[in-house]
């Protein structure tokens, strides 16, 4: 047992960067771990500003100087903070007030509708199974509702919090857009002389993640605004919060575009009833999910991450266990570092004994 641990320890930690560059990722991950709550706005900063460098260096390719190129960036993104905060949230916030209120209303011409159901199928559908629905519905709702109670009593920190978040992050993020040479010398004077793996690592992982996350974002926020024009335009109620369900359903794959689909047919059966205007939405969201699916996704990853369905699958539910919402926006990218350093990890090949 010991000689087959110590060959498979000879085999593929024998070179000493990859013995390094195993530490690093221990005490990366160890690090998010433990004071990932702590260090939030500091990693949020990180993410933002790793996401913002292309547009920067793209900028000082065409010849601006980098201060002007960080600063035009940086007022980009305070521009777009600036509308979200603004325009958007009170938006959303207005809707999902509205949507609570209506609940009940909504509650009532469902369990109308289900009581008619045995009445016209008796053979498939009975009272009793229409009965425990309704009690199961309503234990759902109470439930929810006394979320909203008590994240409306707790609210006062969440908003503190948030307040810590909109001025920490822009000066965070400011300082590793226009810093970043500087941080990335001083990361690399605490690394070894001889790099050759983790750098072939770095490249592979910033060539590959860098795309997704930026493509990542630009297909939420294309998919959020295109559903909520086409919403918009049909008259569907809360076309904000299901255009950003809708953006949001983006990031995790094969499942979330089914998740969401659920809402917002529900939101339009009980606006129209089973009507052409119903089938017309249906039909618009179908042929927003598969342009989506079809033109922007080739388009925006046109250097395709090459995971295995079940390796997305099993990186979504590990991370969106870990880290949450952000473990899920982060599964794939995880999962592609991981497989990079899986194909540049170097190993000895056993040694056979030859046949005699």
């Amino acid at each position: 047992m010991f000689k087959v641990l110590r060959d498979w320890i000879q085999r593929y930690f024998s070179d000493e960067e990859a013995v390094v560059l195993a530490v690093l990722l221990f005490l990366a991950f160890t690090a998010v771990l433990t004071l990932g709550g702590m260090l939030a706005p500091v990693l949020a900063g990180m993410v933002l500003a790793y996401l913002m460098q292309g547009l920067v260096t793209t900028l000082e390719r065409l010849r601006l100087p980098g201060t002007a190129a960080v600063g035009l960036v940086f007022a980009l993104f305070m521009g777009v903070l600036v509308v979200f905060i603004v325009v958007i949230v009170p938006l959303l916030w207005h809707q999902l007030v509205t949507l609570f209120n209506e609940l009940p209303g909504m509650l009532a011409k469902w369990q109308s509708l289900l009581l008619l159901l045995p009445e016209r199928y008796p053979h498939l559908v009975s009272d009793e199974q229409v009965l425990q629905t309704i009690e199961v519905v309503r234990g759902e709702i109470g439930k929810f509702g006394q979320w909203a109670l008590t994240f409306s009593l707790s609210s006062l920190p969440l908003l503190v919090n948030i307040m810590i978040y909109l001025v920490l992050v822009p000066i965070l993020v400011f300082f590793f857009l226009k810093d970043r040479e500087m941080i990335g010398r001083w990361v690399r004077g605490y690394l070894p002389r001889e790099r050759a793996l983790i750098t072939r690592v770095a490249q592979e992982m910033n060539r590959q993640i860098a795309n997704y996350i930026r493509g990542k974002v630009i297909e939420i926020f294309i998919c959020g605004a295109v559903t909520y024009i086409g919403f918009v335009t049909m008259g569907l109620n809360y076309a904000a919060l299901l255009a950003l369900l809708v953006g949001i359903s983006v990031v995790v794959p094969y499942v979330g575009t089914v998740v969401v689909t659920v809402p917002v047919a529900l939101i339009a059966l009980f606006q129209w009833g089973w009507s052409d205007q119903f089938i017309y939405l249906m039909a618009v969201y179908g042929i927003i999910q598969t342009l989506d699916g079809n033109v922007l996704v080739p388009l925006l990853f046109s250097e395709a991450v090459n995971l295995h369905p079940v390796a997305i699958i099993c990186a979504v539910l590990l991370f969106g266990g870990l880290w949450g919402f952000w473990g899920v926006f982060f599964a794939i990218p995880l999962a592609t570092l991981f497989k990079a350093v899986l194909d540049a990890w170097p190993s000895k090949e056993p040694v056979v004994a030859p046949l005699l």
